[in-house]
């Protein structure tokens, strides 16, 4: 089970999902933060504390923000 942010993470970057991740898989990016889908562990931990509400479930993207799990894999082919 991996994790994906979406979209309300862009321009916030609010970052307690960083501070709790058990293995530090979240990366800030130029504009929100990523999560290493090699590195996670699915625990939703992040999930848990985000303040907007960005981090999904990979199978539980909402179908406006699809589009973030390529965005995502794509920051980590970099």
């Amino acid at each position: 089970m991996i994790y994906v942010i979406c979209e309300p993470c862009v321009g916030v970057k609010d970052k307690s999902c960083m501070e709790v991740c058990p293995v530090d898989c979240i990366y800030e990016g130029e504009d929100q933060c990523y999560i290493n889908p090699d590195e996670c562990i699915g625990c939703s931990a992040c999930a848990a504390v985000c303040p907007v509400e960005a981090i999904f479930d990979e199978d539980q993207v909402p179908e406006q923000w699809k589009d973030y799990i390529e965005k995502n894999r794509r920051f980590f082919e970099q």
